[in-house]
């Protein structure tokens, strides 16, 4: 009986660490996202209009690396973690290289799609031109993203979270420094062009996730030894056809995946209702930096709490698995609730604190163009849901549930689609007769944009 309570200690400090290490790495990761945006936007010649080109872009970029790279880590993690719980290492190997192998096929495709078909999707859907080179920037980008998601999912699935957490703190300390040095740079051999400094703003991203993937290879030759000598400790395997070691890994990840390209969509029909409805109203400029606002500095600061609190979805889904595989249902309920409880105390004062203060925040972050008080207002009521949306979805995909959070976000982009789509058109003859003209616009518009079925 002793045994079996240090035991259950044992895993729930390996839990509990694991979230304490995520979650401190999300701080440190979006600290230093903040420092990235503070920099760009009060930047001389980049401001509201060079987020909106870099969001704009930013966004059809997310949305194909939904369909590589989204639900691979967790997918992996899942599916590695059962493998392990019952002493199989070799079957976990086995899927990790497979997956490796599938996923960089994907990525490659991906990123030719991006990169040739950049002009077309910058000039017909999002309408905003100088977005092209951002794309393509960005491109070569999903690859590397593809494969090293394998690898984190990898390291997840065997408890290994610290690894995660250090190639993504990487990986954005050199997209920062590399950002800085080589938006000043372009700025000064572009003579300041805005759409320029945008491109190389994303180039920089691309090198940094590159840096990031190589981090993570480097580890991974490390611990070889210590794997191999695992596998040959291998216990219960079961040998699996690479067919169906395939169709199962899309199988977990395809509905993950899923869930993240419809968040995804949402952020797209922001890319293309918001500045062809204020376009309308006013020069091109000027609605590109409305979509600035909300793409650039608000999504910004809502993302804060998010990332911190994802700690939680990313850890629950191993753990949950490895424990459903023990038929462990103590555990599975103890760090379900404890996740849950922790999630509200993160959502609840960064909620109400935004709400208050939100032209404060702007004011002190965003001296040179601190524009967006009442956006950032009615973004930051939707958090408090989200971040239980996001604990609920990592337990529910652990426990191999992974239609129901598909289903329920398919459910809401589908409202906030015909919502959208409905307002954005009909927003302009509402204005026009109310006489306020352009000034209703900005609002209108933005308030479109946002997620108001949450």
């Amino acid at each position: 009986m002793r045994k079996n309570n240090k035991k259950t200690k044992n895993k729930k400090e390996s839990f509990g660490q694991a979230v304490v290490t995520l979650i401190f790495s999300q701080i440190l990761i979006k600290i230093l996202g903040l420092v990235y945006t503070l920099y760009l936007t009060n930047r001389e010649g980049f401001g509201d209009r060079g987020n909106g080109i870099l969001a704009s872009g930013y966004q059809i970029y997310a949305m194909l690396l939904t369909l590589s790279s989204i639900g691979v880590p967790s997918a992996i993690a899942k599916l590695v973690s059962e493998r392990v719980a019952i002493g199989d290492h070799k079957g976990a190997h086995r899927i990790f290289k497979i997956a490796f192998a599938t996923f960089a096929v994907i990525g490659a495709v991906g990123s030719l799609l991006l990169f040739f078909g950049a002009g077309l999707i910058a000039k017909k859907w999002l309408q905003i031109p100088e977005a092209e080179m951002t794309l393509v920037a960005l491109a070569p980008a999903i690859f590397f993203v593809s494969i090293a998601s394998v690898m984190r999912g990898y390291f997840n699935g065997r408890q290994n979270m610290k690894t995660t957490a250090r190639s993504q703190t990487l990986e954005q300390i050199l997209k920062t420094l590399l950002t800085i040095i080589i938006v000043e740079i372009v700025a000064m051999l572009s003579n300041i062009s805005t759409e320029w400094m945008a491109a190389g703003a994303n180039l920089a991203t691309t090198l940094a996730i590159f840096l990031g993937y190589g981090y993570l290879h480097l580890y991974y030759k490390t611990q070889r030894k210590i794997i191999a000598q695992e596998i040959k400790e291998t216990v219960n395997y079961k040998h699996e056809r690479v067919k169906t070691i395939i169709k199962k890994i899309l199988l977990v990840s395809a509905p993950i995946a899923l869930t993240a390209v419809l968040s995804s969509i949402n952020k797209n029909i922001d890319s293309f209702t918001v500045v062809r409805a204020l376009r309308e109203f006013m020069t091109e400029d000027m609605a590109t930096a409305q979509y600035g606002i909300l793409g650039g500095k608000v999504d910004t600061l809502t993302n804060l709490p998010l990332a911190i609190n994802v700690a939680f979805s990313t850890a629950l889904v191993p753990a949950i698995a490895a424990a459903k595989a023990r038929k462990d249902h103590q555990t599975i309920t103890e760090k379900t609730t404890f996740s849950l409880l922790v999630s509200m105390l993160i959502a609840l004062p960064c909620t109400v604190g935004m709400c208050i203060f939100a032209e404060p925040i702007l004011n002190l972050l965003f001296p040179k163009a601190s524009a967006g008080a009442v956006i950032l207002q009615i973004s930051s009521i939707t958090m408090l849901f989200t971040i239980l949306d996001q604990t609920i979805n990592g337990a529910l995909q652990g426990f191999g549930k992974l239609m129901i959070p598909t289903i329920s976000l398919g459910v809401r982009s589908g409202c906030e689609i015909n919502i959208e789509f409905n307002i954005s058109s009909n927003s302009g003859n509402r204005c026009k007769r109310s006489g306020m003209g352009i000034s209703c616009m900005p609002y209108c518009g933005v308030f479109n944009s946002y997620n108001i079925s949450n």
